[in-house]
């Protein structure tokens, strides 16, 4: 028997347990079967990706849209493709590629049709090409699709299949444990042939969320999931995966079917594509978002959700106490899993990581400050009815303006401290195509699609986007070039790779300090979070018995261990041994 032979087994072997958990073993060998045909109809096509491991130290993530840049009527990959060749050629390894597929709101994820790419964007040759030299991240928008969609047209007709694919109730039903990461209401009143229905809508009414305790459900969605290894996604992002299982009396968050399902796609890609990764995306507070590791079974890397409010929080108060706290407290991630770190995204900077994290007053206090600097904030509704902030929706460049004191002058040594803070830590760096050009609030996007998310989604046109990055002056110029150099110097150390170890130093909380410890080196991470100048006697925190020596790979300045080093306001070091 070969090794593929062996992990088809395998596979065979742990999907009937996990169907049977989830439907009954009186279906488990049925279902097992659908699905092994559909693991022998998508095997042979699955894109090959040539590396041998999951992720090196050079690695990034750079996320946007597809069509983030537009030029004339050229699909938006090749403006992209062409942004990167000439602003980060040898900084970006991995895209994530948010939702290509049409759409009818959300920018994307109240899905049409998962199996069609915009015009806009391009086509499945354009992303193919891009899949070769890239490894693309591509978005598994599984809880729920748009009111458009075939599946729901059959819903509304009545019809085979979809007319079983969603979660009706009568409005009367008591739903008050069923956790809200929104303030819209839970169920959708839909006209149908049948009359008026309510179905169950998470995150809109225009997102109808499937019904997982339908079988069917479970295997259309895993033949998305097998098109997409085959159209080249190398990460694949379980979105909104934490909500997936619905059961009445519960929170509807987290279930155990839910860790099921998520550890059925990990069998499946561990026997069929042992390159992909698979990423959960689940906003929620740090140690539910973590659970997603399993046993080192489920995701191989999630998100660090509790990280970007955390760095605005510590470069706001001047303070790196909490973050220190915080990051001494991380737990390795399992074997051959990681933390994808990153400070902004498409989204807000969510807010559900801080609980039990952040005191009430200090939280209202930053809001406050967001607002003074453009922002807004989105809320949620809790158990008890009440209303409660759940994102902050602001560019992250703008966020960082000042401090609580106000707007001053370090906005963009501000910024460049969070980018580098972030990169310095265990795990993959992703970086936002909006923050790579410190692109300010979209307050026009906000009025002009009444959302606020669209603060931090701006589409650039190609033409005024070459401006700015080419005038010395602009921060999208200063910001994009320094990320630049400091992207391709973190490649080129081991110390810096994600699974390298990390040790937090806490000493004075106007520095966070980290420790990296690769196979061929170390390196000690220091940032000034505060708008002064700060001296530290490296002496504190060195060995005493170590290396006399050191060079700050950022500066190329060598430093004696026994000297006092001196850093301007938000400035960054990285320090290796000097041989």
């Amino acid at each position: 028997m070969t090794d593929l032979e062996q992990r088809l087994e395998q596979l065979r072997h742990s999907a009937q347990t996990r169907l049977g958990f989830l439907y009954g073993p009186d279906k488990a060998e049925a279902l097992t079967q659908r699905l092994m045909s559909l693991v022998e109809r998508y095997r042979s096509p699955i894109y090959h990706h040539s590396q041998d491991t999951h992720w090196q130290a050079s690695d990034t993530l750079l996320i946007t849209y597809g069509d983030a840049i537009r030029h004339r009527d050229e699909p938006g990959l090749l403006q992209l493709e062409r942004f990167i060749e000439e602003y980060f050629r040898d900084c970006i390894t991995n895209i994530h590629l948010l939702p290509f597929c049409p759409y009818s709101s959300d920018d994307g994820f109240s899905v049409i049709d998962f199996k069609q790419v915009r015009e806009a964007v391009g086509n499945w040759d354009h992303i193919d090409a891009l899949a070769r030299r890239f490894g693309l991240m591509f978005d598994l928008v599984l809880n729920h699709c748009s009111r458009e969609n075939l599946w729901f047209i059959d819903y509304i007709q009545n019809q085979e299949p979809g007319c079983n694919f969603f979660v009706e109730l009568d409005p009367a039903t008591d739903t008050s444990s069923v956790t809200r990461p929104r303030n819209s209401p839970l169920l959708a009143p839909i006209n149908t042939r049948r009359g008026t229905r309510h179905v169950w809508a998470t995150f809109s009414e225009d997102q109808i969320d499937f019904n997982y305790s339908n079988p069917d459900v479970l295997m259309a969605m895993m033949d998305i999931f097998l098109f997409y290894l085959s159209k080249g996604a190398r990460l694949v992002r379980l979105d909104a995966v934490a909500f997936l299982w619905k059961e009445l009396g519960t929170s509807c968050i987290h279930l155990p079917q839910t860790h099921e399902i998520v550890k059925l796609m990990r069998d499946l890609v561990d026997a069929i594509a042992p390159w992909v990764i698979l990423v959960t995306e689940t906003n929620v507070p740090h140690e539910e978002n973590l659970s997603y590791f399993g046993e080192g079974d489920e995701a191989s890397m999630v998100y660090q959700f509790a990280l970007p409010p955390l760095v605005l929080y510590t470069l706001n108060r001047g303070n790196a106490d909490l973050l220190s706290n915080w990051a001494m407290t991380l737990a390795p991630p399992p074997p051959n899993c990681t933390y994808l770190n990153f400070t902004a995204s498409h989204d807000g900077i969510g807010l559900r990581s801080l609980e039990r994290i952040l005191p009430q007053y200090e939280l209202q206090s930053l809001l406050d400050c967001m607002h003074q600097f453009g922002g807004y904030v989105s809320m949620k509704t809790g158990a008890d009815g009440k209303d409660s902030p759940y994102e902050i929706n602001i560019s992250y460049f703008d966020a960082l303006r000042g401090t609580r004191t106000g707007a001053d002058q370090w906005q963009i040594e501000r910024f460049i401290c969070s980018q580098t803070l972030m990169m310095s830590l265990q795990g993959l760096p992703a970086f936002y195509l909006q923050s790579l050009i410190a692109s300010p609030n979209d307050l026009a996007g906000v009025e002009r699609t009444g959302r606020l998310r669209s603060i931090n989604r701006r589409i650039w046109e190609w033409q005024e986007l070459s401006e700015i990055m080419s005038d010395e002056r602009h921060p999208a110029f200063l910001v994009s070039r320094e990320l630049a150099r400091r992207i391709q110097l973190r490649g080129q150390h081991s110390a810096f790779h994600p699974n390298a170890g990390q040790r937090v130093i806490d000493l004075d909380p106007a520095f966070f300090i980290v420790r990296r410890d690769g196979a061929q080196g170390r390196i000690y991470a220091l940032f000034n979070v505060t708008s002064t100048n700060r001296t530290l006697s490296l002496s504190r925190f060195m060995p005493s018995s170590g290396p006399q020596r050191y060079r700050d790979i950022l500066s190329d300045e060598v430093i004696e261990a026994n000297q006092e080093l001196t850093l301007a306001p938000y400035h960054c070091a990285w320090l290796s041994v000097e041989d």
